[in-house]
C-alpha cells in the first residue's frame, strides 16, 4: 500500500491524545517496504510508478481510453512520483480478489519491474483486501486512484481548513486498511494499566486511536463551519459569483484575469484547493467573486463529504461560472462531470453563465461551432475566450456583475449627525458618489442595493432618488 500522511505542524490545537503514538504508528505503516514517500525536499527520492487504467475499451473510443490514462498520468506527477510506464488494460468485470486478475496482475508487475518501477498505480477504487492482493501477487506497494487523489489533495492543502480537511479524509480511507499494515497487528498486549485494554490487538489500538483523532478534528471542522457561515452571513448582502468546472480548467488564471489578483495557477491539477475570494467590482465591493476546489470524475465521496465547508461557497452563490478547458479533448466529458457534481451540491438550480477557456490552445479549424457551445450551455449566457484576452474577459466580467448584482438603487440623503449607524452603512454598503456636510447634517448621494439604501433612506430625509 502506498499512501502519503506527513504530520501536520498547524495543527497545534488538535493535539493527539496519545502525545504522538498515532503518528508513529502511520509512519511505520508508510515506511513498509520501502517506501520513500512524495518527492518533497528533504524527504528523499520519488516512487518510481508504473500506471495502469482499467476499463472496458471496447465500450468507449480509444480517444477516451488515452485521455482517462493521461488524467491518471498527470494525477501521479502531480503528487510528486516519477512515472515509468504505463498501459491500458481491458478488463469488462472487474476480478474479486485482485482486481485485475492474478495472471494479469503478474504480468503486468514484470513489466514494470523491468521498467524499474516500486510501485503499482491502479485506476480504480480498491478495497483493502484487493489491494491486499495485489501485493502479495506483484510484490509491489499499490496505490489505487483515491489514494492518489488524497495524495495530491495533501500536497497542495495550504490553509489550516484545507489540511484539517484532508487529513479527515486521509484517516477515513486508513482506517479499514490498518489490518494490511502488518508490523505484528495482531499481536496481543494486556493489563489494566497498558496503554492497551485487556487482550487488544495492535490493530484495534490504531482503529480506536485513528477514531479519536478524527472526533477531534471533526470538532476543530464544526468550529470552522460556524466560522465560515458567519463570514458569508457578513456577505449576504453582496452578490457572488463562484468559478465552478473540472480541475485544471483555468478557473485561477480567469480569477487573476477579472480581477487583477496573483493567484497561483499552475498547469497541475488541484492546484487551488483553499476557497479564494475578491472582489469584482471597483467601487464598494458589491459583488465578490470566489474560486472553488476543482472537480474530477469519480471524486471520491469522502473527499467531498470533508470538503463540505469550501463547496458551501458554491451553494450560497448568486450565479455559478462553470469554466470549461476546450483545448482538452474531453471537455464535454469534464461539462457533464461538473454537472453532475453540482447537482449532488444542491446548486443544480441556480443561474449560470459558461466560460469555454483555453480557446487559443485550438487552432480555427479545431473550435467547436458556436451551436455545439450555445447548446452546450443549456440556454445560458456564454463566451468562447482565453483568459489572456483582455476584451473578452472584461465583457465577461461585465456581465458577471449584472448577473450576481442584487437590485440597487441610487438616492440623494441628508442624515442628522446622530444617525451614526446610518452614516456607518454608507460607507460599509454602499458606493458613495458624493458627500457634503451641512449644519442640518450630511448629504450623501449613495448608489448600493436596494434594502441597504432603504434603511439608509429611513435614518434621513430623501433629496433625491
Amino acid at each position: 500500500m502506498k499512501f502519503h500522511s506527513d504530520s501536520i505542524e498547524e495543527h497545534n490545537e488538535a493535539p493527539l491524545a496519545d502525545d504522538g503514538a498515532l503518528d508513529q504508528l502511520i509512519a511505520r505503516w508508510t515506511a513498509k517496504s520501502g517506501e520513500s514517500g512524495p518527492a518533497k525536499p528533504g524527504l528523499g527520492e520519488p516512487n518510481h510508478a508504473w500506471v495502469v487504467a482499467v476499463g472496458d475499451w471496447e465500450a468507449y473510443e480509444e480517444r477516451s481510453a488515452e485521455a482517462q490514462l493521461a488524467e491518471l498520468v498527470a494525477l501521479v506527477g502531480a503528487q510528486g512520483d516519477a512515472i515509468v510506464g504505463y498501459e491500458l488494460c481491458r478488463r469488462a468485470k472487474p476480478d474479486p480478489r485482485t482486481y485485475l486478475g492474478s495472471g494479469t496482475a503478474a504480468a503486468i508487475a514484470e513489466r514494470a519491474r523491468a521498467a524499474g518501477a516500486d510501485m503499482l498505480v491502479i485506476d480504480a477504487e480498491l478495497s483493502p483486501s484487493q489491494t491486499r492482493n495485489l501485493e502479495d501477487v506483484t510484490g509491489f506497494s499499490v496505490c489505487d486512484r483515491e489514494a492518489v487523489i488524497l495524495n495530491v489533495f495533501l500536497r497542495h492543502a495550504k490553509t489550516r481548513t484545507a489540511r484539517i480537511q484532508v487529513e479527515i479524509a486521509q484517516l477515513e480511507y486508513l482506517r479499514p486498511r490498518i489490518r494490511g499494515i502488518g508490523l505484528d497487528m495482531d499481536q496481543q498486549a494486556g493489563g489494566l494499566m497498558t496503554a492497551r485494554g485487556p487482550g487488544e490487538t495492535a490493530s484495534e489500538l490504531l482503529a480506536r486511536r485513528i477514531d479519536g483523532r478524527l472526533a477531534e478534528l471533526r470538532r476543530q471542522v464544526a468550529r470552522l463551519e460556524r466560522a465560515g457561515q458567519r463570514q458569508r452571513e457578513g456577505r449576504a448582502s453582496c452578490g457572488r459569483v463562484a468559478l465552478v468546472g473540472y480541475t485544471n480548467a483555468g478557473k485561477t488564471s480567469l480569477m487573476n484575469a477579472l480581477t487583477q489578483a496573483e493567484l497561483s495557477a499552475r498547469d497541475m491539477p488541484f492546484e487551488t484547493l483553499d476557497t479564494t475570494t475578491r472582489s469584482l467590482t471597483r467601487h464598494g465591493g458589491d459583488v465578490i467573486i470566489s474560486d472553488t476546489v476543482g472537480f474530477i470524475r469519480r471524486l471520491p465521496q469522502r473527499l467531498l463529504a470533508s470538503f463540505e465547508t469550501t463547496l458551501a461557497e458554491i451553494r450560497e452563490a448568486s450565479v455559478v461560472c462553470v469554466v470549461v478547458d476546450l483545448s482538452d479533448p474531453e471537455w464535454d466529458m469534464h461539462l457533464d462531470t461538473t454537472h453532475a457534481l453540482l447537482e449532488r451540491l444542491g446548486a443544480g438550480a441556480l443561474a449560470r453563465v459558461y466560460v469555454f477557456n483555453k480557446l487559443d490552445k485550438l487552432a480555427p479549424a479545431e473550435r467547436p461551432r458556436p451551436a455545439v457551445l450555445e447548446a452546450c450551455a443549456q440556454g445560458h449566457a456564454h463566451w468562447a475566450l482565453s483568459a489572456h484576452d483582455e476584451d473578452a474577459v472584461a465583457s465577461v466580467r461585465a456581465a458577471l456583475i449584472d448577473a450576481a448584482r442584487p437590485h440597487h438603487r441610487r438616492a440623494r440623503v441628508r442624515l442628522p449627525y446622530a444617525a451614526s449607524e446610518a452614516i456607518s452603512a454608507v460607507y460599509a454598503h454602499c458606493r458613495l458618489l458624493s458627500s457634503e456636510a451641512i449644519a442640518e447634517g450630511l448629504v450623501v448621494d449613495i448608489d448600493g442595493p436596494a434594502h441597504h439604501v432603504a434603511a439608509i433612506v429611513a435614518a434621513g430625509q430623501v433629496l433625491e432618488g
